[in-house]
């Protein structure tokens, strides 16, 4: 996809979204995880064409973007096994009881239900885990919701070709038309957003862009719900006894995290506080100089990268370690309490910035400076209990994953992950974009009162036909209901 969807094309992909809805929504949880699972194999089995192109779009390399449709197509199955297994569905069931005090209880069965058609914003920095196939694609549909995606410009032909291979294998498995579509150019992208039949939206971006696009969604006549991932700093904080343990570890683990994939990861480590006097300069500036050149995804991010180094570097206070495929900047907590907003502004690409502390009373007054992020960590040994239960629970308060002695890059893909977090690190911090839970965004419960059993959805109906896991009266079982 070369050009941008023209009004016509972008009224044919909102229609048949719209009546693809209601086939998609009512597909047993068994048919759907077939369907969702045909996607997956189709894009394993393309991976040779779709990767040498996300190469030429990207500057990433072979081995990192062949990890990645292992990782979009991972989760698609992981998704088509929790509908298979119940738990997306979230099934709860309270029979009738004549006797429930204070007053008789009705027959009470709740089920998730898809909200509708799902617009997806995809991300330039994974051009398949964030993009046409990525998770918030797979979440929706697991959800039972149709979806369009609105390509990236940094990837056009790559986002056509894996919506070819994805369109094609839903519809030979049996999924309604328009189960899943593609449309491009930033002016229809907003105007996709703003059509009723657009029933929320999920998106990955910039703040500036994030945060426009959600007041569109919130004003609409009839608002929606937008999941927006906007930025992160992921601030990383040391103290003196694990430097001690292991400080050259520390060292060299910080660097390769901020600059993996050249820093254009949404949970590169902006800042690592480390106690005055912590010895580690030579070993970081040492471990800087050994990263090798490597290219951006894009010239626009590259342009953007370096304004905004440009601009961090001239910050009063803030001083130049070492520079040259990756940047290492340095300053104090004294000086980032008196220029919060200037050096508390993300710079997507390789660079980060160590900010020293002189007490402990300066690292907790620097973990109070955050705003929201993805993630925080926290690097201690045994000896800091004390400290780590007094620093915890504010790390807590200002991410969505907090790190014991690890480090942010990387995202397990899994049930208990959360990628997400307090503004502005997302647009609702009470859901993920990556793991099971992410399709909760994207349904809603129903609950039916004293229905007949032959009126029911299935997953909902005595018998169990679907043979999922259920709640009935407060205990998980995939049995029958007795009434």
């Amino acid at each position: 996809m070369t050009s941008d969807t023209t009004p016509a094309q972008l009224e044919q992909a909102l229609a048949t979204a719209d009546a693809a809805a209601p086939a998609f929504a009512a597909s047993e949880p068994a048919v759907r995880a077939g369907w969702i699972r045909a996607a997956a194999d189709a894009l394993d089995a393309a991976a040779d064409e779709l990767v040498p192109i996300a190469m030429r779009e990207s500057s990433l390399p072979q081995a990192r973007l062949t990890g990645e449709v292992a990782r979009s197509t991972g989760q698609l199955r992981m998704f088509a096994d929790a509908l298979e297994e119940g738990s997306l569905l979230e099934v709860i069931i309270d029979t009738a009881d004549a006797q429930a005090k204070p007053v008789p209880r009705p027959d009470l069965r709740r089920v998730l239900v898809p909200v509708g058609p799902v617009l997806v914003f995809a991300a330039s920095n994974f051009p398949f885990a964030f993009s046409v196939c990525g998770g918030d694609t797979a979440s929706a549909l697991a959800a039972g919701c149709p979806v369009i995606v609105k390509a990236h410009p940094g990837h056009p032909e790559l986002s056509a070709r894996t919506a070819e291979v994805m369109i094609e294998a839903l519809k030979a498995a049996g999924a309604p038309d328009g189960t899943f579509g593609l449309i491009a150019g930033f002016d229809v992208g907003v105007t996709a957003l703003k059509d009723p039949r657009i029933t929320a939206a999920g998106f990955t971006g910039s703040v500036p862009a994030g945060k426009a696009l959600h007041e569109i969604a919130v004003t609409r006549p009839e608002p929606i719900p937008f999941y927006g991932e906007l930025g992160s700093l992921n601030p990383v904080f040391v103290t003196q006894a694990a430097i001690d343990a292991r400080g050259k570890d520390i060292a060299t683990g910080y660097v390769g995290s901020f600059t993996l994939g050249v820093g254009q990861f949404c949970t590169k480590p902006g800042l690592l506080f480390l106690p005055a006097g912590h010895g580690l300069q030579d070993q970081l500036v040492e471990a800087v100089g050994g990263v090798a050149e490597a290219p951006m995804l894009n010239d626009r991010i590259k342009d953007g990268f370096s304004s905004g180094l440009d601009r961090l570097e001239k910050i009063d206070g803030v001083r130049v370690w070492s520079s040259g495929p990756a940047t290492l900047l340095q300053t104090t907590v004294a000086e980032l309490l008196a220029r919060r907003d200037e050096i508390l502004e993300e710079c997507f690409g390789p660079v980060s910035i160590v900010v020293e502390y002189s007490s402990l009373d300066e690292l907790r007054a620097a973990v109070e400076a955050f705003e929201g992020n993805l993630t925080a960590t926290l690097h201690a040994e045994d000896a800091d209990a004390d400290l780590a239960r007094q620093l915890l629970p504010l790390l807590t308060a200002r991410a969505g994953r907090v790190l014991w002695n690890g480090w942010p890059t990387g995202v397990a893909v899994s049930w208990a992950q959360h990628h997400g977090g307090p503004f502005p690190s997302t647009v609702g911090s009470i859901h993920t974009s990556v793991g099971v839970t992410a399709a909760r965004r994207f349904q809603r419960p129903v609950a039916y009162q004293d229905a007949p059993d032959a009126v029911l959805p299935d997953v909902l109906k005595d018998s169990n036909p679907a043979g999922i896991s259920r709640r009935v009266n407060g205990t998980v079982t995939t049995g029958e209901v007795s009434r």
